[in-house]
Order: structure tokens, then C-alpha cells, then sequence
């Protein structure tokens, strides 16, 4: 059943909040887009003249920006404003007053020099809920060093995991994968704040490190140093403690991802690869039995699946209950019917660029779903309708500002 709005409409999840987005390039904008997506007030604030530089990060297309731009910049409203000067400041904090979450990535102590400090915002509006995403974030003695998401990579332990195991470190997929998992963490921290704020009436900040996104997700590499001093080195496509587990190539050049996570998993594999020999109790019927013979087990795979074309081996697969899917790229993906049919590729008109096809909004509500109101924007589209809507300027106010460079 869908939430009624105004006009039947569904009212979106995040309706009524407001958002104040003064970062740049992707961690906190993308936790500030996936709120937009929801329904949120997103207000982009950038630098008269210059703009947030992922405008030109990524591919650029007709119109201006880049198509990097155009998707996760979507769903706001674009304001320019200097926080660098006094009277950028003084109105920044006028705006503060009437949100309900600023985002920021900048370095810390930047938001302190321009007397913008949380203590100062939190005076304007003591419900406010301030996201600081930084390298390392706002404590500890690496805190003012500059970094970014392949920084992130290395530092909080993903790249030395990538790669072969005679091989140097790789980029372990997206080089900004960090950004979009510090963003998801600010997203996370940000709705648990509001939470609190709305019960108690006061704010908080949200720190998050760009190392600490991906150092947590790392599973038991800790305790397993803590307790054993294990330290894991690389395994390409392998996994320390479950065989099979891993990419093979298939017949006509394609490749598959593979996984036998238990006992009757890789007994049905057996099976179907016509060995049931591999699963007696001398031979690999258990993990630990599996773990000691790796090698002779991906052999024995990469024999099977290496004779059959990709459609052969997830048929099989399927049929047995063995979890087997192809490894696509992105060509295979727009022609794949799962992402059809989930919707997942979305097609947008956009004024500036024509025809775009961006990646639909997560996660996916069943009552109030997320709406895709339009692409990233131009550099300071909103300004004088965000600053004369909120603050009540007019024309000749607005005039003043620009010719100050100001906004």
C-alpha cells in the first residue's frame, strides 16, 4: 500500500527533509543523491564560477559537465555560493537554520577557518546533523593529510587483498569505490541522527574516514591477526577458507563466478561434473578436506567448465542448485532481461544532453519508492529561486551578491 500525498500522489520517504550540500566530487554528494532520490531537499552549494569539480570528472557530453556529473548529481537543486566570504557565510548560516543535515568533505578544520565550525552551525540550529566524510577523519594524527578513494584502498587494507598471488596490488574494482561506500555509511549515520534529533531535538556529527568504509567490510581479517597473526596475502579470484570459490573460463571465452559454500553445494557440483568419487570421506566430502586440495579441485573445474560454451555451464548449474553466474561487462548487462526487468537502467531526457541512461535509485521501497526527477544540473540553476524561496531575496539583493562574487 502507497503513502497518499498530495493529489494521490505517493508522499516520498524523505519528504520534508532538507539537506545542505556544500562537498565536492563523491563520498558526501552521493549520500546527499541517494537522499535526493528519496525525496529529500537536496541543495547543492558550489563556488561561483567553478563549481564542484566533478563537473569535469569523467566523460564530458554536450551541453556542459560530464556524464559522472549527470548521474550522481542528480535529483538537486544548484546553488552557488563563496562560504569563503563573510557575507556567503552569513547567508550560508541562514540557511542552515531551516535544514536539517549539512554534508561536507573537506578537509578537516576548513569548515572551522571559515567560522563554520559544527559548534557555530549547531548555535544557528541545534538540530542540525552535520556528515564530515574526510581520508581519515577529523581525529587522530593523520587527519589533516589529503586523500582519496585509492588512498582509501591501500590504507584501510582492500588493495594489498587485490590481485594475484605473485603479483603487485590491482584497484579492487571501481577506483572510487571508498566514495560510494563512505557515502552509503553517511547515509546510514545521517538517518540514525535525524532519528535521535527528532526524539531529543539535538543534532550530532556523523565522522566518517574513507579508510574506516572499507577497513570495515573486511571481514575476520582483524580477529584473525589479533588472535593467530595471520596476515592474508592475495588470492586472486580464490577465498581463504571455502573451495571452490572462484572465477573459470568457459569454452567460448566468456567466464563464470562459482560458488560452493557448503558440503551439499559442492556434493551437487560433483555430481553434476560426473565425479561423485570427489565427495567420499577419504577424498573432499568436507571444507577442511576441500581447503587441502585446492588446487587439484580448481583444476578439475577449470577442466570441466573450460570444455562446455557459458550458456552450457549455467544451465547445468541451474538445474543442479549449484550458484553459477556469468561475469559481465557492461555491454552484457544492458542486454541482460534480470536488469530489465528489475528496472535497474533507467532512461532520462535530459534538457543538456539528450538521451542518458543512468543506474536506478537504491535500495528499493515497496510504499514509497524513489523518484528520478531530472540529472545534475547547470552551475547555479536554483540560486535565485533557493535564496528568494528561503530567504526571501530579490532581484535586486541577488544582483548585489553577483557582482560581489558572492553567488
Amino acid at each position: 500500500m502507497s503513502e497518499p500525498g498530495a493529489a494521490g500522489q505517493v508522499t516520498p520517504a524523505l519528504a520534508g527533509v532538507r539537506v545542505l550540500d556544500i562537498a565536492t566530487f563523491i563520498a558526501a554528494p552521493f549520500a546527499a543523491t541517494v537522499m535526493a532520490d528519496f525525496g529529500a531537499d537536496v541543495i547543492k552549494i558550489e563556488v561561483p564560477g567553478e563549481g564542484d569539480p566533478l563537473r569535469r570528472f569523467g566523460t564530458p557530453v554536450d551541453g556542459g559537465d560530464t556524464l559522472v556529473w549527470l548521474s550522481e548529481a542528480r535529483n538537486k537543486r544548484y546553488v552557488t555560493l563563496d562560504l569563503r566570504t563573510p557575507e556567503g557565510a552569513a547567508i550560508f548560516l541562514r540557511l542552515v537554520a531551516q535544514a536539517d543535515v549539512v554534508m561536507e568533505n573537506f578537509r578537516p578544520g576548513t569548515l572551522e577557518k571559515w567560522g563554520l565550525g559544527y559548534e557555530r552551525l549547531a548555535e544557528v540550529n541545534p538540530k542540525l546533523v552535520l556528515l564530515r566524510v574526510s581520508a581519515y577523519g577529523q581525529t587522530g594524527p593523520f587527519r589533516e593529510k589529503p586523500g582519496f578513494a585509492r588512498v582509501a584502498h591501500g590504507f584501510g587494507g582492500l588493495s594489498h587483498l587485490a590481485g594475484m598471488a605473485d603479483g603487485p596490488p590491482v584497484v579492487p574494482g571501481s577506483t572510487s569505490l571508498a566514495d560510494y561506500i563512505s557515502g552509503l555509511w553517511g547515509v546510514n549515520g545521517v538517518l540514525m541522527a535525524l532519528r535521535v534529533a527528532e526524539r531529543t531535538g539535538l543534532g550530532q556529527v556523523v565522522d566518517i574516514g574513507l579508510y574506516e568504509s572499507i577497513f570495515r567490510l573486511l571481514d575476520e581479517l582483524a580477529p584473525a591477526y589479533a588472535r593467530f597473526g595471520e596476515v592474508r596475502g592475495r588470492m586472486g579470484a580464490d577465498v581463504p577458507h571455502v573451495v571452490p570459490h572462484g572465477h573459470w573460463r568457459t569454452q567460448d571465452g566468456k567466464w563464470v563466478a562459482l560458488a560452493c559454500s557448503s558440503d551439499k553445494i559442492f556434493e551437487r557440483l560433483a555430481r553434476l561434473m560426473g565425479r561423485p568419487d570427489l565427495v567420499r570421506p577419504d577424498q573432499y566430502q568436507r571444507g577442511e578436506q576441500r581447503l587441502a586440495g585446492r588446487e587439484v579441485i580448481n583444476g578439475l573445474i577449470a577442466d570441466w567448465v573450460g570444455a562446455l560454451p557459458l550458456d552450457e555451464v549455467l544451465a547445468r548449474c541451474d538445474a543442479a542448485g549449484v550458484p553459477c553466474g556469468h561475469i559481465m561487462d557492461i555491454a552484457d548487462i544492458f542486454e541482460h532481461p534480470q536488469y530489465a526487468a528489475r528496472g535497474n537502467l533507467q532512461t532520462v531526457q535530459d534538457a543538456r544532453a539528450g538521451e542518458v541512461v543512468v543506474p536506478a535509485a537504491m535500495p528499493r521501497l515497496s510504499a514509497t519508492p524513489a523518484q528520478l526527477h531530472h540529472l545534475g544540473g547547470a552551475l547555479g540553476e536554483h540560486t535565485a529561486q533557493v535564496l528568494g524561496e528561503l530567504l526571501g531575496m530579490g532581484p535586486e539583493e541577488l544582483s548585489m551578491l553577483a557582482g560581489k562574487d558572492v553567488i
